[in-house]
């Protein structure tokens, strides 16, 4: 199957107009997947705008992304801020071309920084099936635990979507941290990341698609653009052949378990 990374400058738009960027990019381009950056339906730099646009799972933003996959045959990840009660969770839908909800996840870890006290933390993997591959969901933060990216890989997953709003700050996250992921769970990794400013937050950009063996299928630079790539699920199976680490880790868990004790 065919997947697209859409890094995006929305800095300053509307939920409408940052929709209308997304299918203006894809229009005519041939994929089955497309990924948008962490809460990229009311930007993540946008202090109290992220609670006034949040909306519940099934709201107008997620029925105009229904209409642009829909339109453009391919399914859409995107970040979102998501209003359950008197709750708000950082979330990632993915919407199938069909316009059917495939998966909704809620960002398990919460960082330091702005999204204190704003978001609730998720309790749970996210999971679906697209084109035969098994897709798990993870946002930013999650991703940089080795044990969140293990435990999807250990339940099936062949590939790992990270939306995310990684600063210039943390550019050993997008060059050496979400490669190492792939290549330690032998899995494709889909980074999208934000670019430009948006208020006194500087994006880093780099978005990228790893294959299994942790190296760049593409990579964005700091500007706005879509990147693609072929995922293949014999490679995930080729990559995990040649490095059984998941086989090896059931014989190494007592040794480390005796040691800690």
């Amino acid at each position: 199957m065919k997947a697209a990374v859409f890094q995006s400058d929305g800095a300053g738009l509307t939920p409408a107009q940052r929709l209308d960027r997304l299918a203006t990019t894809i229009d005519g381009v041939d994929c089955d997947l497309v990924v948008c950056p962490e809460l990229f339906m009311s930007g993540y730099n946008t202090g109290d705008k992220r609670s006034e646009l949040a909306e519940t799972l099934d709201g107008p933003f997620s029925r105009a992304v229904a209409k642009v996959a829909h339109q453009n045959h391919t399914a859409i990840v995107y970040g979102y801020p998501e209003r359950e009660g008197d709750r708000i969770f950082n979330s990632a839908c993915c919407i199938a071309a069909d316009g059917a909800r495939l998966a909704n996840h809620r960002k398990l870890a919460i960082p330091p920084g702005i999204e204190m006290g704003q978001f609730e933390p998720g309790s749970s993997l996210t999971f679906f099936d697209l084109g035969g591959i098994r897709f798990s969901i993870l946002i930013c933060y999650d991703a940089e635990f080795p044990e969140a990216v293990r435990a999807a890989c250990c339940l099936g997953a062949q590939a790992v979507i990270v939306p995310t709003a990684l600063s210039d700050q943390w550019d050993q996250v997008a060059h050496r941290v979400i490669p190492a992921r792939a290549f330690e769970n032998g899995c494709y990794l889909l980074y999208a990341n934000h670019s430009g400013t948006e208020g006194e937050l500087n994006y880093l950009g780099c978005s990228c698609i790893i294959g299994p063996d942790g190296r760049d299928l593409a990579r964005a630079s700091a500007d706005g653009e879509l990147l693609t790539g072929q995922l293949l699920w014999e490679h995930v199976t080729e990559a995990r052949t040649r490095l059984p680490y998941f086989r090896d880790l059931k014989d190494l868990k007592p040794r480390l378990a005796s040691r800690l004790n």
